[in-house]
């Protein structure tokens, strides 16, 4: 069996051709189906010629004829037989290629010397011919062994005939070598002309084997992409909203290629529903944040995977579905997309286990670190809003009294309302929680909260003494080194582990990988690891390739042009069932045209040599040759005129105009056809012309009077005779020569070909030449007598060159059909790579995209970290008052509809070339983030000047004053007075993705928590920024009021300013 990994390679990389999948390929769909042509052709013509014995009753007289034909045919039968057994055939391919060529030999020799002192230079030529036009056509032999045997072919039948007839004819030397030359040509043109048929067709073999091993290729890949798009989705959506959202962005891409106009809709697309009786878990690790400004970029990136990647493991356990993840805060719901009874006991067994294992990790680190645990059940809207950076969300007031059970929550507890303990019945022992006691909107609401025991808690641990010991090992070491170490023995998952390692695609391909990361580290064979699967996903790949290609080639080998058995095609005509491709296929260009008229120029060349050897030499034929030559001639300068007038220094207008009526040859049927009509009908009608001209009287063989009276010692032939026989000749050079046309109209080509048999067995059987039968000489083969001979080889040529033709015809509409098949895969192809980088860019920043899904995929942990990025917070505080749930607005849909619609607005203005540096991180609630700087390749910071580097800080101002301006247009629409609350602050940040199911990119960092407390410190109408922005701004010629000290929760007292908006709207307009 053939090697498989040869078959997966790029746009750049070439097959050989001696490849063993191409040498398959190209028996099945050429081979194959030729030889049992060519056997089939065969057949008949010596069963025709045996009948003929028979019927004339001559067969006694010509016993080794008929032996050496019955053989013939008795080999052939078992020929077909074997071709059945393909194994056995393609094994000894080329020995039987040279047995049909013995065959053939034999045959032909038996017929010349069937009798004694009757040999003529004329005889047999057309069948030489014959087998030589096979050989290239139909025999399955290279180039080189086809030319050999050819050549082999054509001097075995010069030779041998011109050493007998010279030994026994009395004939005058100098027609013997003219009859030689002329018989010398006529094999020549055989030879090149099957030589050019052969190469045209094994390039037409190659490229369409390459077309579907491509088009093969691109369906494998396209399976890949929906496999991976559907993963990608599934990772950022539930399956309940995320095939909407799929439809709706391969709407939008056919829209945008089309060129057609959006749908004017008041409203953009809303992807939210709203589900009842569910429980919504908020979680908070206490102590992360101290711990966190302690951590490198790899150390937090890598510990909050871990963290949250246990998390998604509880959550999957406990059928709880995770929300978002926003800084060290992680929250989900249970009872979605599908209701479930036990949705509290869901959440609060969650809401346990979390805490047990942040129990774990601080027992066996000692790192000072608890989880806060809130739950509240109720009802919830959830999906997706914005047109960016989507991210699956839940609204309500019961989600933000969850969030409120959290912070009002106690460490190492669960939280939970009086609802959540209605749905619990009695699964749990709880205690009095008095959370109104810790957050006054619990008071004011009038909420009684309580705490769950947890019933591990009762249970006596034995086994304490283990992590102690691991604490004190590892006291020396930092807490976030300690609590790192710890956590990669968990064996999170790597964001788009399951995108990466495309022939798994389950969710149980990530966890398999994760218990793998456990017995082996990261850090010695990670690299290794992953160059192996990449292999074997990458041979995975190349086995899927070679299956489809050996189920198309079976396919090829099951339907063939002489049966309608396929999809594709319309009965025996070939005509395409796509009436759109049938016209692509009538109409597309022929790259090879030009050399089709050059070939057609060397057989009328070859004719005219044949001619003059043999036919008179009057004025007539020159004349006629003339007229056909300036014909032919100005047929080729319109074909090469383009080539030739580069050459030329100057360039008139007329042959400006021929140059371009040049370069539409091959593209222009209308062109092409007249050109291509006009050319095969020269040679058809020179071949016989001075044939149907000349008197019935002794032509001059050589031109010398001297040689008028002069006949052939066999019976009564005459010079006569020999004229018709190469008239004949040239007429089957004229067949060959419309065959060379191979990607011509099939049609057109059977016309002329019809039109020109009929034409000439008319003209030879219709000629009274007294001396033209032997049928006074009933000993002789009936196949020597010259009007038998020629009869029988027009047709037989005729028809070998239609079934060739038709044949032909077969590969050219396959190959049309594949590169079109190729084609529409690969706009599909592209169509899901388009949805793909809008899916990924919708989670991830295109240049951390790259990282996980370019061509040099990475799967280690993505982690950044910049010097200076500006980071803003914006947000609606009026929306939280307008939100209500009533059946008026559809329990807070409507409201959640004009949400959108401002979110929308706001990503809408990112896709401004000025505002092309700032990127959107993620929605909370009402609250709208963005960061600017992040798009800076690390460390290169250092090498921009300032005024460059703090550029993006005024883009940041700019971009929020747009905000502004967009929500005013939007209160004049709504007929609200909404007003945006902004905090900026720049510095330092952190970034990663986190996440393996659900991976989100998120920046942490002091920069973060104060641009927040900016925001939530703030005033409405106005942006607050802190010391150190201020200052920048005014370098940048911004104007800044000092606010005063204000106390922001964790740091203190901090000086603030406000930017001056109107000063900033003029400024700006200069701003680049």
């Amino acid at each position: 069996m053939p090697a498989k990994g040869k078959y997966f390679f790029n746009e750049n990389d070439d097959c050989r051709i001696s490849d063993p999948l191409y040498e398959k390929y190209r028996y099945t769909s050429q081979q194959h189906p030729l030889l049992l042509l060519l056997l089939f052709i065969a057949i008949i013509f010596w069963t025709t010629l045996i009948i003929i014995f028979f019927v004339t009753d001559e067969a006694h007289y010509h016993l080794a004829f008929i032996i050496a034909v019955c053989a013939a045919l008795v080999i052939f039968a078992v020929m077909y037989l074997l071709l059945c057994i393909e194994s056995l055939f393609r094994r000894w391919l080329t020995l039987f290629g040279v047995m049909i060529w013995i065959c053939f030999l034999i045959v032909g020799y038996v017929s010349l010397f069937e009798k004694e002192n009757d040999y003529q230079l004329w005889e047999q030529v057309p069948f030489f011919l014959f087998i030589i036009f096979t050989v290239y056509t139909m025999l399955p032999f290279g180039m080189r062994g086809a030319v050999i045997i050819s050549v082999l072919s054509a001097l075995s039948h010069i030779i041998v005939l011109s050493v007998m007839v010279s030994m026994t004819s009395q004939e005058n030397k100098e027609s013997i070598l003219f009859q030689l030359l002329a018989n010398a040509v006529i094999f020549l043109c055989g030879n090149l002309m099957g030589a050019f048929h052969k190469r045209q067709m094994q390039v037409a073999s190659w490229d369409l084997y390459r077309y579907t091993l491509k088009c093969i290729q691109v369906r494998m890949k396209l399976k890949i992409e929906k496999r991976q798009q559907e993963n990608l989705l599934l990772s950022i959506l539930p399956a309940h909203i995320s095939m909407e959202m799929k439809l709706a962005i391969i709407e939008r891409l056919k829209e945008t290629n089309d060129n057609r106009q959006m749908h004017d809709n008041n409203f953009h697309s809303l992807y939210v529903k709203r589900h009842q009786n569910v429980s919504i878990l908020y979680a908070d690790i206490v102590g992360f944040t101290r711990l966190a400004s302690d951590c490198s970029p790899k150390e937090l990136v890598v510990m909050l995977n871990e963290l949250f990647g246990k998390f998604d493991q509880i959550a999957k356990e406990n059928e709880c579905m995770r929300i978002k993840i926003l800084g060290d805060c992680y929250y989900c719901v249970s009872g979605l997309p599908v209701s479930l009874p036990v949705h509290a006991r869901n959440c609060v067994k969650m809401g346990l286990d979390m805490c047990e294992a942040i129990k774990q990790v601080r027992e066996a680190t000692g790192v000072d670190i608890n989880m806060r645990v809130g739950i509240h059940s109720g009802n919830v809207l959830c999906g997706v809003i914005g047109l960016r950076k989507w991210q699956y969300d839940v609204w309500s007031h019961d989600v933000s009294l969850a969030n409120r059970m959290e912070s009002a929550g106690v460490p190492g507890r669960v939280h939970i309302t009086e609802a959540t303990l209605n749905h619990l019945g009695k699964a749990y022992e709880v205690e009095e929680g008095n959370g109104h006691l810790r957050d006054p909107y619990l008071e004011s609401m009038n909420i009684k909260t309580y705490l769950v025991v947890d019933p591990r808690s009762k249970q006596c641990v034995s086994n304490n003494h283990v992590p102690k010991t691991r604490v004190n090992d590892g006291l020396k070491m930092r807490a976030s080194v300690r609590m790192t170490r710890y956590l990669e023995s968990w064996g999170a998952a790597r964001p788009f582990a399951h995108l990466n390692h495309r022939e798994s695609v389950s969710s149980d391909s990530s966890s398999s990988q994760g218990r793998r990361r456990k017995e082996i580290p990261l850090c010695s064979t990670g690299h290794q690891r992953t160059s192996d699967r990449n292999s074997s996903q990458k041979g995975r790949i190349e086995e899927d390739i070679y299956d489809e290609m050996m189920s198309t080639i079976e396919g090829l080998s099951s339907t063939n042009p002489w049966c309608g058995k396929s999809d594709d095609f319309c009965g025996f005509s070939l005509i395409f069932a796509e009436p759109g491709l049938e016209k692509e296929y009538r109409t597309i260009p022929i790259l090879k045209l030009k050399s089709y008229f050059a070939c057609a120029s060397l057989v009328f060349l070859c004719i005219f040599l044949i001619q003059m050897f043999i036919m008179p030499k009057t004025a007539k034929l020159g004349i006629s040759f003339g007229i056909v030559a300036v014909i032919i001639v100005l047929i080729l300068f319109v074909c090469f005129a383009e080539k030739c007038m580069k050459c030329c220094s100057e360039q008139r207008p007329f042959l400006r105009h021929l140059c371009a009526i040049s370069e539409k040859v091959e593209t222009m049927p209308l062109l092409r056809l007249p050109l291509a009509v006009i050319t095969i009908g020269a040679l058809l009608i020179i071949a016989i012309f001075n044939l149907t001209t000349e008197k019935s009287k002794p032509a001059n063989f050589t031109g010398s009077n001297d040689l008028c009276a002069t006949t052939y010692p066999f019976g009564n032939t005459t010079q006569s005779c020999v004229e018709e026989t190469y008239y004949a000749y040239c007429c089957i050079l004229g067949f060959i020569a419309c065959s060379v046309f191979l990607q011509m109209s099939f049609e057109l080509k059977v016309l002329l070909l019809s039109i020109a048999v009929t034409v000439y067995l008319i003209i030879f059987n219709t000629l009274q030449h007294k001396n033209l039968s032997f049928y006074g000489n009933s000993t002789r083969l009936f196949i020597k007598e010259p009007r038998i001979m020629t009869n029988l080889y027009l047709v037989l040529f005729y028809i070998t060159l239609v079934l060739l033709a038709k044949q032909i015809d077969y590969y050219c509409r396959l190959d049309c059909l594949w590169k079109n098949k190729f084609k529409k895969e690969h706009e599909q192809f592209e169509t899901m790579e388009n949805v793909n980088r809008l899916l990924l860019e919708n989670v991830l920043p295109a240049h951390v995209a790259a990282y996980f899904i370019g061509e040099k995929r990475n799967e280690d942990w993505y982690h950044q970290s910049y010097d200076c990025v500006c980071v803003m917070f914006a947000s609606v505080p009026d929306f939280k008052v307008f939100y209500t749930e009533c059946d008026v607005n559809k329990e807070g849909l409507e409201c959640l509809r004009l949400l959108n619609e401002i979110i929308a607005d706001f990503d809408e203005l990112l896709l401004k070339p000025k505002f092309s540096g700032v990127e959107k991180i993620k929605t909370i609630g009402s609250t709208y983030m963005a960061a600017a700087g992040l798009s800076v390749t690390p460390g290169q910071e250092n090498n921009q000047d300032k005024e460059r580097q703090h550029a993006h800080i005024g883009i940041m101002v700019e971009y929020g004053i747009a905000l502004m301006s967009k929500l005013d247009g939007i209160n004049r629409h709504s007929f609200n007075n909404f007003r945006l609350r902004i905090g900026i602050n720049h510095g330092p940040v952190i970034a990663g993705v986190i996440g393996a199911r659900k991976p989100q990119y998120d920046i942490w960092g002091n920069t973060v928590n104060v641009a927040s407390r900016m925001e939530s410190t703030g005033e409405l109408g106005k942006i607050q920024v802190t010391e150190e922005t201020s200052k920048i701004l005014q370098e940048l010629g911004y104007s800044c009021e000092c606010r005063g000290l204000i106390n922001v929760k964790g740091k203190g007292e901090l000086r603030t300013y406000f930017v001056c908006t109107e000063t900033a709207k003029f400024q700006g307009m200069g701003l680049n």
